[in-house]
């Protein structure tokens, strides 16, 4: 199990709530004819974003496991990214919850995109 959140761009998702969570089921169903491992395909915003969380929570799917520390310091903060045209699905572990939580939430504020839990 993880502690996940979604983050999206608001200019291009409805801002009306049970239209946006229509459109959250119809992401959710990993549809999008592209990998979901590349950055390139979302949006500039999105992708600002992604580069600035990098920082604090490695990408799971760009680490090289013969860096991964003994201590598991490096490995609870690994994440695993699903990137979509206007939105990135990420999943944390359980133990970075908090500290998940509030570097999406100050992330997401800086640049102007929006998330859910």
């Amino acid at each position: 199990m993880s502690y996940d959140l979604m983050i999206f761009d608001k200019e291009q998702t409805p801002n009306n709530k049970e239209t946006f969570l229509q459109l959250y089921d119809e992401k959710t169903k990993w549809a999008e004819p592209h990998d979901y491992t590349t950055i390139s395909v979302t949006t500039p915003v999105l992708q600002k974003w992604y580069q600035y969380m990098v920082e604090h929570f490695s990408n799971m799917n760009l680490v090289d496991e013969e860096f991964l520390g003994e201590d598991g310091e490096l490995e609870s903060s690994l994440t695993e990214y699903s990137i979509g045209n206007a939105m990135i699905y990420t999943a944390f572990a359980w133990s970075v919850a908090d500290e998940a939580y509030s570097t999406v939430k100050e992330l997401a504020k800086k640049h102007g995109v929006g998330f859910l839990m």
